[in-house]
């Protein structure tokens, strides 16, 4: 990840939920949700597959993206991931 890169990412949890976030940082939001720091939602889920990432210019174009999925359906997530892996980052 390039320095000033904002990313939206998806998490696979062990218990078969989703979980969307914002990060700066992958590699330390990963590191803080494995070890019970992260969002309150993914503590005890653990642990984590990174299924989705986006990069994004500016914090606002991704805390918009962030928002948006985190509305989306289970399946529409999933179906955004399965264009994910055809090489779509986002609509």
């Amino acid at each position: 990840m390039a320095d000033g890169e904002h990313l939206v990412y998806m998490l696979h949890c062990q218990d078969g939920t989703l979980y969307t976030g914002y990060t700066n940082d992958l590699a330390h939001r990963i590191r803080m949700h494995e070890e019970g720091k992260g969002a309150k939602y993914t503590r005890g889920r653990g642990p984590f597959e990174i299924i989705y990432t986006c990069a994004f210019e500016n914090k606002s174009d991704a805390l918009r993206e962030e928002y948006r999925i985190k509305k989306l359906t289970r399946q529409e997530k999933l179906e955004m991931i399965q264009a994910y892996e055809k090489g779509m980052c986002h609509e």
